[in-house]
């Protein structure tokens, strides 16, 4: 099976709610009206709910509770808001998946978000839009998993799990693409922005596309930092595993985590995933 042909499946492709297309068009509109949009997830009774909770979570630490969609806007703000409603979009598009561990996944990737977020602070990087690829950079696993017969997969899953770090080079070796290129045809396929498109593709080597891109470099770290914590890596798998040569093309120095810099100062290292990410399990309900 090509890249072409696992795409071009209409009958298993995820459907993703008519909001979340919405919100999608708004990335390349300067007209999107915030008050349509907080129409129309008003009119999805569960969506409503589930940003309502989300937005009260203490991952945002707001001053007060925030009972209506249009305060969420304001006290979110848009495009945050937007991260959320496609982010929950995605879950529910792949809420059925056959043989991968779902709740792992999304532990995983939500974890990726969130550090990839922290990392963009300290890189001085846009933490919105690290955080959307984040969410959406293993969903071409996801599409694999549905499309593929699973006797084309055992062999990949022999030699590298959906987590393993390894996993894009054995896919491209085996298949002739990986899920990063997954992900980005179907974010072409539901008409993301172009730049969006291409960071998809190189977030498993970033250091392989022709211009490096900083939020592709920081999921890349993010997706390292999520692996160490759901894999239960060692300190020193985690070591011999870090993309350095990533980190210094974001001059990013190793004391932001423990797992690099035990004696360092506790000041600089990215809080601990229960802090990081509190409330946010709530996108998976």
């Amino acid at each position: 099976m090509d890249l072409k042909t696992l795409i071009d499946q209409p009958g298993k492709l995820p459907t993703i709610p008519k909001i979340v297309q919405k919100l999608i068009a708004s990335f390349n509109s300067e007209d999107i009206s915030s008050s349509e949009i907080a129409h129309q997830i008003e009119s999805d009774p569960a969506l409503s709910a589930k940003l309502l909770r989300l937005a009260n979570s203490a991952y945002f630490h707001v001053s007060r509770t925030v009972g209506t969609v249009d305060e969420a806007l304001r006290m979110l703000g848009f495009v945050m808001v937007r991260n959320l409603v496609i982010s929950s979009g995605m879950v529910a598009a792949f809420r059925n998946t056959p043989g991968i561990n779902l709740p792992r996944f999304w532990r995983y990737t939500l974890y990726t978000a969130c550090s990839a977020r922290w990392l963009a602070t300290r890189a001085e990087a846009n933490g919105d839009l690290v955080f959307t690829l984040s969410m959406m950079h293993g969903i071409g696993q996801l599409q694999m998993h549905l499309c593929m017969a699973p006797d084309l997969l055992a062999p990949i899953e022999a030699q590298a799990g959906v987590l393993d770090p390894r996993r894009a080079e054995v896919e491209s070796a085996q298949l002739g693409f990986h899920y990063g290129q997954v992900s980005s045809e179907l974010a072409r396929l539901w008409n993301f922005p172009d730049a969006l498109i291409a960071a998809l593709a190189h977030v498993p080597d970033p250091l392989a596309a022709a211009e490096f891109s900083a939020p592709t470099g920081l999921v890349h770290l993010g997706c390292w930092r999520a692996r160490a914590a759901v894999l239960d890596w060692s300190a020193d798998q985690a070591r011999a595993a870090y993309p350095g040569a990533v980190a210094e093309r974001l001059a990013l120095a190793p004391d932001w985590t423990d797992l690099l810099a035990p004696d360092g100062d506790p000041a600089y290292w990215m809080p601990p995933f229960e802090t990081l990410t509190q409330g946010l399990d709530r996108l998976f309900d």
